[in-house]
């Protein structure tokens, strides 16, 4: 079969596109939410805190995006299937996933570590990820295409350096490490299930990129740690993100892609 030669711009193009982004609200989910929203995309922003998406939403609006912010619990599976309905029900297709709800709440580290807390780690990354992926598969097979993006972290494979972090940092600790290891081997698992269907799924592994509230001592030890010297902003994770959701990204799946400014090359 001769291949069609399509235009570069087009691949990225996702007029017409819907998609979905949880945790859409702050940081790295906003990033994404708006550029996919620039390529054309409708953007459905989703998280517990529903007035903090409607806003972002807002401005995402003033910017000429197609944005609708919602609240969803995204360990809640009916909330979640509720969401989706949503796109289904107003554009009739979901083209993209992007699991990118959840967090880390450490307080305590072995050998004293709180089990409870290490199961709240679990239930709000790991666990959300496979409710999230699981009620976009059901509406992506029939359709034949889709794409599911999930959030891991350096920390999917490797440990915290514990030296490197000052005490006015909450670093994150085992619980979260093991989670976001556990997203990784879900994407691989996932994307071999999802296959035959038509449907990719990666996993984007961020590295540092500091929220403005960061202790400013911490940001300099991150970017000294970084091959690239600077350190991370949320628009660093966009390309992938990007290229992930779209049509220039539908001969890649299982994979992981790593955007840590080199942290991990040494």
């Amino acid at each position: 079969m001769t291949a069609v030669q399509r235009d570069i711009k087009d691949l990225f193009d996702m007029t017409g596109r819907t998609a979905i982004i949880t945790g859409g609200g702050t940081h790295l989910g906003t990033a994404m939410a708006r550029a996919l929203g620039q390529l054309g995309a409708s953007v459905y922003i989703a998280s517990r805190r529903q007035e903090l998406c409607e806003s972002v939403a807002t401005d995402l609006r003033s910017e000429g995006i197609d944005a609708t912010g919602l609240g969803c619990d995204a360990t809640d599976e009916q909330q979640v299937d509720s969401l989706v309905q949503r796109v289904m029900d107003e554009h009739g297709r979901l083209d993209a996933f992007i699991c990118n709800a959840g967090g880390s709440f450490t307080t305590s580290y072995p050998p004293d570590g709180d089990l409870q807390e290490f199961r709240d780690t679990l239930e709000i990354n790991l666990t959300n990820t496979y409710i999230c992926a699981q009620a976009a598969g059901r509406v992506m097979i029939p359709a034949k295409r889709g794409s599911i993006v999930t959030l891991g972290s350096i920390g999917a494979t490797l440990a915290m350096d514990t030296r490197i972090y000052n005490e006015r940092f909450k670093r994150s600790g085992p619980p979260y490490l093991a989670a976001k290891g556990g997203i990784l081997n879900l994407t691989r698992a996932l994307a071999a299930e999802y296959g035959d269907h038509g449907i990719t799924v990666n996993c984007i592994s961020p590295g540092q990129i500091p929220r403005e509230t960061t202790d400013p001592e911490q940001v300099e030890t991150f970017r000294q740690m970084n091959a690239l010297q600077r350190t991370g902003v949320p628009t660093d994770i966009v390309g992938a993100a990007v290229l992930l959701a779209s049509d220039a990204g539908n001969w890649i799946t299982g994979q992981e892609i790593v955007v840590d400014g080199g942290w991990s090359i040494w």
